[in-house]
């Protein structure tokens, strides 16, 4: 391993054709993008720089950056946009590069604890034997066996249990919960197990969440590891500003009330089972927080909190579950000496009722908004800033000299990577950010077709998902199924399913094509059946845009409804906008446009994922061809032919 100072490694014979990596991994292709980017990563790993590079699909950026870090010495951070991408980076790729190059580092993968089985929840829970369900109840048993046997701890190694089973909550911790160094069974953790090793490892994988909840917060142990690191890489960076916005705000959730209240009812009878009334106090914290959640009525919605404060039912719900949290207060002090478990839940129940209490009485927030959000069964209530970039840029000022690579397919706005750079906190940094934009090696005009249908209305016609139902029919049956339909709400997905069922079922004379909708199982479930059956049409919403590797035959078409600009009644999209007319900048050209391009980019990357892949991409929105702006669009998406032609696009479905 080189060190810094020294001459640097020649990535040139690494990468070529008859390369280590070429010997190493099965159907390897040098590609001059790939070089290049890892030389730029190179320097700026050797000079502690600031790196900004998007890498098209098909680019190898994997590679492109851990080849540099791994060859460069010091300790480096890869954090990852999803657990998904943090398994696959630490399970196959790091292995394969590492003994590919033959450098002796040492790697360690670190999940948030809500990822590891708690010995102590889940034997406590397991006697306490108190369950919705007979599955949840079989779940926690088979969880019990996989903690015997594992080494590691981690749920995702744990394939008898699905990811979604109400089991996990009773066999985890969370940062509320768990005793730390009064647990009784500290020497078992699985978590301080995964942070020792991620201590002494050269090279850490995490994922964004992670890195902001630890590193800002010095919550969970990284707060010590990142000033021992020399190198920061973030992949899929393109999330980082939603991430951070999300880290750096504050938020009080009914489902934390619901959990303090079902702990501190085991720990009562665990501890204290003479004491009743602390029994009688949590079940009236859950009635207090349920009746809170009804003041919103059945639908699921985002509202700033003047909106909620409008709704008659809020003040007074909201009172009520503070007074819940205050009696359950009073009533845990005269009970918590009697156990370290009731001494922890008298701790969370005073940090809860803070937090409640600051977002009732934010005090001056003029750089925050604050907000609620309804789902099914909770409420949350968020302070998020309406700016991000000072203070991220605090983290890059802070601590000794290091490297942050920041790489994503997407972060670019055609060529300009000046979006990205100022969400960041990185405009004006001395020395100045390195930058790179690497397109795709795929050869686009041959593999890809953009269609751009005429005679579509306007997006905020009544009747607009029947249109683009009507685009959508044809090309799904030229295509035999394999299609993803991505919308930009939950009730246009809703709708154009329901359109689409009734659509296809009348031509059952043909071959019938599986219709799946997001929701129906988990997103791995679905990706594995839409995978395994090879003529499936997927009906999807936000959570399908990104992140989703479908390459072959199984997806040929993807079909987008609109253009994913944010809906102007969303709180927190509409104060950033507010802030930003305040700063005298457009929000439009300066937040809409370049987030609503990132956005596509992301849906477009779904359909070309190798050099045999062939796929049409329809946008149904007129907008792109219409409006001015909709040049900025189409000219960010890869250079694909397009049409306008509905013949063109079928025949070049038909053949693909």
């Amino acid at each position: 391993m080189t060190n810094h100072g020294e001459r640097l490694p020649d990535l040139t014979r690494i990468f070529a054709a008859d390369g280590p990596l070429a010997a190493a991994v099965p159907g390897f292709r040098a590609r001059d993008q790939q070089l290049e980017m890892a030389q730029r990563i190179l320097e700026a790993i050797a000079g502690h720089r600031v790196l900004v590079a998007e890498a098209g699909t098909g680019t190898g950026k994997t590679f492109a950056y851990l080849a540099p870090a791994l060859l460069s010495g010091g300790k480096t951070i890869i954090s990852t946009g999803t657990r998904t991408l943090q398994d696959q980076l630490f399970n196959r790729d790091l292995p394969t590069v590492r003994d590919a190059l033959k450098v002796p580092v040492t790697t360690a993968l670190l999940k948030g604890r809500a990822n590891y089985v708690c010995p102590y929840h889940l034997e406590r829970n397991r006697r306490d034997g108190r369950f919705i369900t007979a599955q949840d109840a079989a779940d926690l048993r088979a969880i019990a066996r996989f903690a015997q046997m594992t080494h590691s701890g981690d749920r995702s190694e744990c394939t008898d249990v699905r990811e979604d089973s109400g089991a996990w909550v009773a066999a985890t911790s969370s940062r509320d919960n768990c005793l730390g160094q009064d647990c009784p069974d500290i020497k078992k953790c699985f978590v301080l197990q995964a942070r020792r090793a991620a201590m002494e490892a050269d090279v850490v994988v995490v994922n964004h969440h992670l890195f902001f909840a630890d590193v800002m917060l010095k919550d969970e142990g990284m707060g010590e590891l990142l000033p021992s690191c020399n190198t920061v890489i973030f992949d899929e960076a393109h999330q980082l500003p939603e991430t951070a916005s999300l880290f750096f705000g504050e938020s009080v959730s009914t489902s934390q009330a619901l959990d303090l209240a079902r702990d501190t009812r085991s720990e009562t009878v665990a501890a204290a089972r003479d004491c009743v009334a602390l029994i009688d106090e949590t079940r009236a914290l859950e009635k207090a927080t349920r009746d809170f959640r009804l003041a919103f009525g059945p639908e699921s919605a985002r509202l700033s909190a003047a909106q909620a404060a409008q709704r008659e039912e809020f003040s007074p719900q909201l009172a009520a579950f503070a007074g819940a949290l205050a009696r359950l207060d009073a009533l845990l002090e005269t009970q918590a000496e009697r156990s370290e478990g009731l001494a922890n839940c008298l701790r969370r129940t005073r940090e809860l009722a803070a937090q409640l209490e600051h977002w009732r009485n934010p005090g001056e927030s003029g750089e925050t908004i604050q907000w609620v959000e309804v789902f099914t069964h909770a409420v949350t209530l968020n302070a998020t800033p309406l700016d991000v970039a000072s203070l991220f840029r605090r983290q890059l000022d802070g601590g000794p000299p290091r490297a942050w690579i920041f790489t994503s397919a997407t972060l670019a706005i055609g060529t300009d990577l000046g979006h990205y750079c100022r969400e960041i906190g990185i405009i004006g940094l001395e020395p100045a950010p390195l930058t790179g934009v690497w397109g795709s090696p795929f050869d686009y005009g041959e593999q890809a077709v953009l269609y751009a249908p005429t005679r579509m209305p306007n997006p905020n016609f009544p009747l607009y998902a029947e249109a683009v139902t009507r685009v959508a029919l044809p090309l799904i049956r030229a295509a035999r199924g394999r299609a993803f339909v991505l919308c930009t709400s939950l009730r246009a997905m809703r709708r154009i399913h329901e359109l689409l069922t009734e659509g296809l079922r009348q031509s059952e004379e043909e071959e019938p094509l599986p219709l799946l909708l997001q929701g129906e199982g988990s997103r791995t479930e679905l990706l594995e059946r839409f995978r395994r059956l090879g003529n499936a049409v997927l009906v999807a919403s936000q959570s399908f845009w990104e992140g989703v590797d479908v390459p072959g035959d199984a997806l040929s078409l993807v079909i987008i409804d609109k253009l994913p600009f944010a809906p102007p009644d969303d709180p927190v999209f509409a104060a950033r906008v507010e802030h930003m007319e305040k700063q005298g900048l457009n929000p439009f050209l300066h937040h809409q446009l370049p987030r609503a391009v990132i956005s596509m980019k992301q849906g477009a990357g779904r359909l070309i994922r190798s050099e045999r892949d062939r796929g049409l991409l329809c946008v149904c929105d007129p907008r792109m061809i219409d409006k001015s702006y909709g040049k900025a669009v189409w000219r960010s998406l890869p250079p694909m032919r397009r049409t306008r032609e509905e013949s063109v696009a079928v025949a070049f479905l038909d053949h693909s």
